[in-house]
């Protein structure tokens, strides 16, 4: 599978620049040829999606739906929505998997209208065919469990997890990531998904923070005989204080929240005691929902690292910097400070983790997103916990074949991470 000659300590990633608006809070890529500097205000960033470790992933293709502009069901621009369908056989063939794309939010009108101009908020820059590869992979090798099944990506467009219903018609906004949610669900309703046995919605970064708010809705889609249950990858965004004292990540989900009109959209188990930006945050809802779910995380999370731990903003005098490239930079004291943050993550799951149904592999790497890069998912050298690779214990745990309930020793004891390390 082409990793046997990648270090396990350090997966060192491709140079693919991109440029994050503070407030845009994206993680987008972008060709190195064309760097985007947006409003003045740059923050580098890079992503790694592990397709180049793959022989010949399969491309699917985009289908728009086009039922969902009748619904209001469009993206920021008004375009319609999407998602890239792969058809399952065989076993799998009344079996679907739902992968939720992430890409951050907007939580203000300047990054909204920003947004517009690509692919996470107008389906006219998405790209007609994207690889499937990881958990959406189609090749046994590479997807022991889920490879012949009718696998899914629905495409992001909203900017506030799937969650948002409202507008802004003077700076021409559509806020509808609900309506897209449901029009989608709608959609592979009707092209098959109503006859499924077994189903699985996942979502990785923003699209897991939207696997959790939105399973016990896709649980109640189908029939209780069928199988269904939710995997969230990178979706467990804490509430915590950034390395200045504040509250970067809170202050940037207000802001969704508000602006979006997300607060009827989010669970009444959680708004009837909190208010509504602390129920857009994952540990206040995990241990009420109904349906068995799956948290996949790093410990030592990248992008809430750089973004809200340790953002330009809370760090004006570039103290963290070094740390927040590479974690072999961070000093003794800094790796305290995320000691710290993985003990808050360790407490964050300890309700939703006593109960028999649900699922967790927590390890101690600086990474985020695990399931979609195929080095990560399962390949030769993946990341372990107990020498269960993720793909294994996420099947393990899907069909019943064992508990799983995998915690990491804290950083640095574990040799097999695929951690990020960016480059200025």
């Amino acid at each position: 599978m082409g990793s046997r000659n990648r270090s396990r300590d350090s997966m060192r990633v491709k140079l693919f620049w991109i440029w994050v608006v503070i407030g845009v809070v994206s993680w987008d890529v972008v060709d190195g040829s064309e760097l985007l500097h947006v409003n003045g205000t740059e923050f580098p960033f890079l992503e790694y999606y592990g397709v180049s470790h793959v022989s010949n992933p399969v491309m699917v293709g985009l289908t728009l739906i086009t039922s969902a502009g009748a619904k209001g069901a469009v993206c920021l621009d008004g375009t319609l929505p999407g998602y890239h369908l792969h058809r399952g056989y065989g076993s799998g063939a009344n079996s679907w998997l739902i992968q939720l794309e992430g890409g951050g939010w907007c939580n203000n009108v300047r990054s909204c209208v920003y947004r517009k101009t690509t692919r996470r908020g107008s389906s006219k820059y998405m790209e007609k065919q994207l690889p499937f590869t990881g958990i959406l992979s189609n090749k046994a090798e590479e997807n022991p469990d889920f490879f012949n099944w009718n696998r899914v990506k629905v495409r992001y467009c909203d900017g506030a997890s799937f969650a948002g219903d409202s507008e802004d018609k003077a700076a021409q906004l559509q806020f509808r990531g609900q309506r897209i949610w449901l029009a989608a669900m709608e959609d592979l309703m009707s092209k098959g998904m109503r006859y499924a046995k077994q189903a699985l919605l996942s979502g990785c970064s923003a699209g897991g923070l939207a696997s959790i708010l939105h399973c016990d809705e896709f649980r109640g889609l189908f029939p209780r005989t069928t199988k269904v249950k939710c995997l969230s990858d990178a979706g467990l965004f804490l509430d915590a204080a950034d390395v200045s004292g504040g509250r970067t990540l809170r202050n940037i989900y207000s802001g969704v929240v508000n602006l979006q009109g997300v607060k009827p959209n989010l669970p009444r188990m959680c708004t009837n005691h909190l208010n509504p930006t602390s129920c857009f945050f994952p540990q206040n809802l995990i241990a009420s929902i109904k349906t068995p779910l799956f948290l996949l995380n790093a410990a030592y999370d990248a992008w809430q690292l750089q973004a809200s731990l340790a953002p330009s903003s809370a760090d004006p005098h570039g103290h963290w910097r070094q740390c927040t490239l590479n974690h072999a930079r961070c000093s003794a004291s800094q790796i305290q400070f995320l000691q710290g943050f993985r003990n808050q993550m360790l407490n964050a799951i300890r309700g939703f983790s006593s109960s028999r149904q649900n699922g967790l592999f927590l390890n101690s790497c600086f990474a985020h997103c695990q399931s979609e890069r195929q080095d990560t998912w399962f390949a030769d050298n993946s990341p372990t916990i107990g020498n269960k690779a993720i793909a294994l214990a996420v099947g393990d745990w899907y069909f019943d074949r064992a508990a799983v309930k995998a915690i990491d020793c804290p950083y640095p004891c574990d040799k097999t991470c695929h951690n990020l390390v960016f480059h200025e």
